[in-house]
């Protein structure tokens, strides 16, 4: 899928991810490709995304918001 992470000042990650995990109001999720369109509150945590390589890289949050499309991308706009 299409990742995009953005904080107030830049843009933290862009391009493919083959997993993204990380807590929601609702509890911890992982997105996979194609994941049904979700729109969620992100609290103070790690984001970890698996790239398309299979390397993980982790961001650290204060907040923020998740947003999944049903074009298989997935946006993230966090505070750090």
């Amino acid at each position: 899928m299409k990742l995009n992470i953005y904080s107030l000042k830049k843009a933290l990650y862009h391009g493919d991810a083959a997993a993204v995990n990380c807590k929601t109001a609702a509890g911890e999720i992982t997105v996979l490709d194609h994941h049904r369109p979700l729109i969620s509150t992100l609290p103070k945590g790690v984001v970890k995304v698996t790239d398309s390589d299979q390397k993980d890289h982790f961001f650290e949050i204060a907040s923020g918001f998740l947003e999944v499309g049903d074009s298989n991308n997935m946006r993230l706009l966090v505070e750090e």
